[in-house]
């Protein structure tokens, strides 16, 4: 996981050569910097606010002679990249969230969003079986009515895990279908609604106004958007079009485990300035890991 850019930044840090700290200098250092960050799909606009931060940091900074200034700026660097990672500070747990609206009996309603392919149902499946072995009640909500096979594909995951599934037919009204599981779950008791929604791509204006339809009609206590690490600067685009036009609480990246770059793990906390809550490593239900930005720094920086 990130092999790349960890490689490329200890190789900075190895050839620096460095005296002493002066802008002059900096400037070098931060040039590396950037081309490393960008050459590893960190947008530009979190690249340069790594930068700006590590520069701030350096500045006035002075080394004794022949000294190595590679730890001064690995710290300048990770304090940097945990800047960037903690976002707006905000912590989602969404164990004790649905232990809180447990006590109050009301359901922990999670709406996601997301385009094709990103692993979004499967996403939805993992935390579903999270959320079971934690003791809590699930029901799904098969509101992408307009994909074939994505009812199909979210039903074969509910049996396997035993949770119930609301739908209805292909075409059918999203938000209805939403409705439906919220009702239910007032109904039943049920402890947490994960509601399925259409993958589209984030600049077909008519389908992100069904998503923000669904919003209003359900009013979800949590809006997580699911992107594909793999896709780089393309998940970031696309975290940001999300946020600005529907709103969301936080990111789930997946297929991290093959992520060789860690560009959009960066950049989607950069663009949305909302936290990551979990990252996708595997297939498997119980291959969801929490998002903890030191492990993520850690496995940025060499040691």
């Amino acid at each position: 996981m990130f092999e790349k850019l960890r490689s490329g930044l200890g190789s900075i840090l190895k050839k620096i050569k460095i005296k002493e700290l002066n802008e002059k200098e900096i400037a070098k250092v931060l040039k590396e910097l950037q081309k490393e960050l960008i050459k590893n799909e960190v947008s530009f606009e979190a690249t340069e606010a790594i930068c700006e931060s590590v520069k701030q940091t350096l500045i006035g900074y002075e080394t004794k002679r022949f000294s190595d200034p590679g730890p001064i700026i690995r710290n300048a660097l990770e304090k940097a990249l945990l800047n960037v990672l903690k976002a707006d500070g905000t912590k989602i747990d969404l164990l004790d969230l649905a232990e809180k609206y447990k006590e109050k009996q009301e359901p922990l309603i999670i709406l996601f969003l997301g385009i094709n392919g990103t692993g979004k149902t499967t996403t939805i499946a993992k935390l579903g079986h999270m959320f079971k072995k934690n003791g809590y009640s699930v029901v799904f909500a098969a509101s992408d009515t307009f994909r074939a096979g994505s009812i199909q594909q979210l039903s074969l995951h509910a049996e396997k895990l035993g949770i119930k599934v609301i739908k209805q037919d292909y075409g059918a009204d999203p938000s209805a279908v939403a409705f439906d599981a919220v009702d239910h779950a007032y109904a039943k008791g049920v402890n947490v609604v994960l509601i399925d929604t259409a993958g589209r791509m984030q600049n077909n204006e008519n389908l992100m106004r069904e998503l923000q339809k669904i919003k209003r009609v359900v009013d979800p206590n949590v809006t997580i958007f699911v992107g594909d690490a793999l896709a780089g600067n393309d998940a970031t685009r696309q975290a940001k079009e999300f946020h600005e036009k529907v709103g969301i609480s936080g990111s789930i990246l997946t297929k991290v485990d093959a992520d060789v770059k860690g560009g959009a793990t960066i950049s989607v906390t950069y663009a949305t300035n909302k936290p990551i809550l979990y990252l996708g490593v595997g297939q498997g239900y119980d291959d969801l890991k929490p998002f903890i930005p030191e492990e993520i720094v850690s496995a940025i920086l060499p040691k």
